[in-house]
């Protein structure tokens, strides 16, 4: 089983459309606003199913629940290539969140249950870790061959109908999981519902607790607007390079689409590599930090500071400085989220911390959905440089309120 898990985080991230998707939806006629509106509808979607998925999940066991997602995924991915619409993109939308919602956190609790099994449970960190390796290595030859694809057919569009091909093995490969690892099933009769009710106003009980503390609910929103924020620009990284492969006075014979599929993919490699790296020795840094909140508020105004230049170098034509800032924020994500992580669980009850943890993934959600289409309408009426620049500037002008204060450990 060691060998299926990695395989199916190496195959999970062969996206080939991640490095290119703002410019496949701009190739098919749509404004940066439906752009930003299609990526607040993925995110809404995926926050409202998972309660229910999860249910589901429960009670008709975890390998159902797993072929369901890349069932969903793989005719999304259909849609998107078949169907160059955005009322129909919509609903791609939708199957894709519903992906997203029933395999999040599924696969984690079978190799848990592997483990349980096996009596391997010591070997969990080196398992996800594992996992997570391949995960980071899929992302990174993805994009090459995402640019490869790219740059032989000259358009955008063949990134979605060639995800369909490792998707469509991932389905094969969880068919091939044992039955073992569905774990304990809830029988569906008599309480399907009742079920879902109590989940649902169990864990808006315990939100709204959390969410009247005030140093905790600081934590929560520090790690949700930065993530939002980041989560919400990052993909404008590939108009600005496809300006840059235009002003390059190299390649010129060949056209904009497999000049742009050349550098947004080899830039995207170098960048998956970075965030690997970069999440691997995250550990490290927090473990060697004296203060969490001050480590944490540095890392947040040097992001918002990165995107801040990344916009305004973009609207003064100096795109390399753009790019380069880009770079350093995706860096500085990957670098921030442990140590948010590690403080929120200094204040979270260990019992509550799944809750905890989702409370702030819903914060997250309302923000990205919030801002996303907001980039959007800025990117069509100023530019993509003021657009995102004007992000940054909020995320600093907010950091009174984002930045955290010194922390006081919660005592269980």
């Amino acid at each position: 089983m060691y060998h299926k898990f990695r395989a199916y985080g190496f195959l999970k991230n062969l996206r080939f459309f991640d490095p290119f998707i703002i410019l496949f939806f701009r190739e098919m006629g749509l404004s940066y606003l439906e752009i930003g509106a299609l990526f607040s509808v993925r995110e809404i979607a995926t926050n409202v199913l998972e309660i229910p998925t999860g249910v589901v999940a429960d009670a008709y066991g975890r390998r159902k629940s797993m072929l369901a997602a890349f069932g969903a995924y793989l005719v999304s991915f259909a849609i998107f290539y078949l169907f160059p619409r955005f009322s129909v993109y919509v609903l791609a939308m939708v199957l894709f969140a519903f992906g997203e919602a029933f395999r999040s956190g599924t696969h984690k609790a079978m190799i848990l249950e592997y483990l349980r099994l096996k009596g391997m449970e010591e070997q969990r960190v080196e398992y996800y870790g594992h996992t997570r390796a391949a995960s980071q290595f899929g992302s990174a030859v993805g994009a090459l061959i995402a640019a490869g694809l790219v740059f032989h057919s000259g358009s955008y569009r063949i990134v979605f109908l060639a995800s369909i091909v490792p998707y469509l093995l991932e389905l094969i490969l969880m068919a091939s999981y044992p039955k073992a690892l569905d774990g304990e099933l809830v029988p569906v009769e008599g309480g399907w519902w009742q079920r879902l009710l109590r989940r649902i106003a169990a864990t808006g009980r315990e939100s709204i607790r959390m969410l009247h503390r005030g140093e905790l609910l600081r934590g929560l929103i520090s790690g949700a607007g930065f993530d939002a924020m980041f989560k919400a620009t990052k993909d404008y990284l590939q108009p600005i390079l496809q300006s840059q492969a235009i002003a390059l006075p190299i390649l010129i014979s060949l056209a904009v689409e497999k000049r742009t599929a050349l550098i947004v993919g080899g830039l995207y490699f170098f960048i998956y590599l970075g965030t690997s790296y970069a999440a691997a020795h995250a550990g490290a840094l927090e473990r060697r930090v004296r203060s969490l909140p001050r480590a944490a508020n540095g890392l947040y105004l040097m992001g918002t500071g990165l995107l801040l230049g990344a916009g305004l170098s973009t609207w003064g034509g100096v795109r390399w400085v753009a790019i380069g800032a880009y770079l350093g924020l995706y860096i500085l994500q990957n670098l921030r989220r442990p140590i948010l992580v590690g403080y929120l669980s200094a204040l979270i009850p260990s019992r509550t911390m799944a809750t905890g943890l989702s409370v702030e993934s819903q914060l997250r959600t309302l923000l990205t959905a919030a801002l996303a289409p907001l980039v959007g309408f800025l990117a069509d009426r100023i530019g993509v440089g003021l657009g995102i620049g004007a992000i940054g500037f909020l995320g600093l002008l907010f950091a009174p309120v984002l930045l955290l204060g010194p922390q006081r450990y919660h005592k269980e």
